[in-house]
């Protein structure tokens, strides 16, 4: 145990004096101050100044001597606690001597973690940038502590509840604006060119537009729960990562209780949900997922486009859309009928990088004799594109399966933008590109796939995943398992109401018809 001292400063100043007792002037002609510190008179009394600690510990491996002093504390039992607790971290091992801020030690973990994907990279990057720094980015590394961690996601609530009131701002501002053109476009359709009337709406129109622009400014996203959660999954390895240099002695941030995070789940689009969203235009859920009716309306539409195939791919495959922009004509087997996916484009910024997907994501496809077909067709009118362009000298060689008309590949982004503007255009219900994944989780659900099957053609890493997020209960199978609950129940006949009249004779039972009843696997999953 090293030896420890005590004694009490404060920041009282005084004139320096020179050799002969005189004060040392500065060009304005007033003195210079000094800090009186421990030798301040008024530390005799009671609750003047504050108190400090020195301490000297084994010198480190080159022999170097370790002097700690810290000061600041209320009373002498305070300083003895600090005091305590620096010789304890220095036992197990922590620099109690390095000044290191969070902000600091944040930036040298990130750059350390080079086997990173680019996406969870960029991930780190945003939380760190965003929210750790500039709450936690001032205190020292050693300091740190679970209280100023609960600090900052108190202080990402109140900014939520102000960007709440800016949303709110925002949408009736949206309104009003969507009313002033309505009302100009109704004058310019009743009145003649140049009247006072349409030019006065017009006039309040554009107010009402430059209203909208301004209310938009500085409008930032509300933080989630399910962000905060992300947050601190950042911060805590970054923390684990500490521990394990012995930079700190605890994960801080494995302590914090934070609201819980509800995964959306997918919702179908049935008929009354379709209704409520025209009446209204609200979606009932982040994920929504097409009926078979739904999707096959969807893909008849979609036969003169010119992706068609690709469509056709995402329903019946459920590839993520970096996996098929990555998809090259090598890794189809189309005599086989087998696809091998093992490559992705990820986007980072809008720019895109090639990437080798996770292992559990590297994965053999079986083929459809439709989509082996699609394929052939697609790559048949692939080869004419290619004749074309090279005649023109503008064939871009990519290997890609699905390609522009010269040979280049798509950004995944712009696919995402494609299929929402088709889906606007048809007046589809509206689902996002991802949720076709969803969807064809469902579909093979709905036509007696076993989930471990729709696992591995999805790439996940477990059948829970693919249970709990990626299958829907659609009405046909809401009514099957209806319907295998009731036959599981033996009845010798069926139960019939008293007739009106009484003493006539009842009517002969009816045999009951057992329906095939649904795989008990699959019933759980729809639970």
């Amino acid at each position: 145990m090293p030896e420890i001292s005590y004694y009490r400063r404060c920041t009282c100043r005084a004139p320096k004096l020179n050799a002969d007792g005189n004060p040392i002037l500065k060009d304005d002609g007033k003195p210079r101050l000094r800090e009186l510190g421990a030798s301040c008179p008024d530390l005799t009394k009671k609750n003047h100044g504050s108190w400090y600690f020195f301490l000297e510990l084994e010198p480190d491996a080159s022999g170097e001597r370790r002097r700690v002093r810290r000061g600041g504390h209320r009373t002498k039992g305070d300083a003895e606690k600090a005091a305590d607790k620096i010789v304890k971290d220095a036992d197990q091992g922590v620099d109690v001597l390095s000044n290191e801020t969070v902000g600091d030690f944040l930036a040298r973990w990130l750059k350390s973690k080079r086997s990173l994907a680019r996406t969870t990279s960029k991930g780190y990057q945003e939380h760190i940038d965003l929210y750790l720094i500039p709450h936690l980015g001032r205190y020292r590394l050693r300091d740190l502590r679970t209280h100023h961690i609960d600090q900052m996601y108190d202080a990402i609530q109140k900014e939520n509840a102000e960007r709440l009131l800016h949303h709110a701002r925002v949408e009736e501002a949206k309104l009003e604006c969507a009313a002033k053109k309505q009302s100009w476009q109704t004058c310019m359709r009743n009145t003649r060119p140049g009247s006072e009337v349409r030019q006065k709406a017009r006039r309040a129109f554009l107010d009402a537009n430059a209203a909208l622009k301004a209310a938009r400014k500085g409008l930032r996203k509300i933080t989630s729960a399910a962000t905060l959660h992300s947050i601190n999954r950042t911060l805590s390895s970054a923390l684990g990562h500490a521990v394990k240099r012995q930079l700190v002695t605890r994960n801080w941030a494995a302590l914090v209780e934070l609201p819980p995070a509800k995964r959306p789940k997918a919702l179908v689009w049935t008929d009354e949900r379709v209704q409520r969203w025209l009446q209204t235009g609200e979606r009932p859920s982040p994920v929504m997922v097409w009926t078979p009716e739904q999707t096959g309306r969807f893909l008849d539409l979609m036969v003169p486009d010119r992706l068609y195939p690709l469509w056709h791919i995402f329903v019946f495959l459920g590839l993520r859309r970096g996996e098929a922009c990555a998809l090259t004509w090598s890794e189809i087997d189309l005599d086989n009928g087998w696809l091998r996916v093992s490559a992705q484009i990820v986007e980072v910024a809008y720019r895109i990088y090639a990437e080798t997907p996770k292992a559990d994501s590297v994965r053999s496809i079986r083929l459809s004799e439709e989509a082996v077909e699609v394929l052939r067709e697609w790559r048949a009118e692939q080869e004419r594109e290619r004749a074309a362009m090279e005649a023109a000298g503008a064939w871009a060689e990519t290997g890609f399966v699905f390609t522009q008309e010269n040979g280049e590949g798509f950004h995944p982004d712009w696919l995402s933008r494609r299929f929402k503007r088709l889906v606007e255009v048809y007046e589809l219900p509206p689902v996002r590109l991802h949720d076709l994944r969803h969807g064809s989780a469902t579909l093979a659900l709905i036509g007696g796939a076993d989930i471990k099957v729709v696992q591995e053609r999805l790439g996940h890493s477990s059948r829970q995943i693919t249970s709990d997020t990626y299958t829907s209960v659609v009405p046909q199978l809401m009514r099957a398992e209806a319907e295998a609950t009731v036959a599981v129940v033996p009845r010798a006949a069926k139960a019939t109401k008293p007739t009106a009249q009484e003493g006539s004779p009842k009517e002969a039972p009816a045999p009951v018809s057992s329906p095939q009843p649904v795989p008990a696997e699959h019933v759980l999953a729809a639970a």
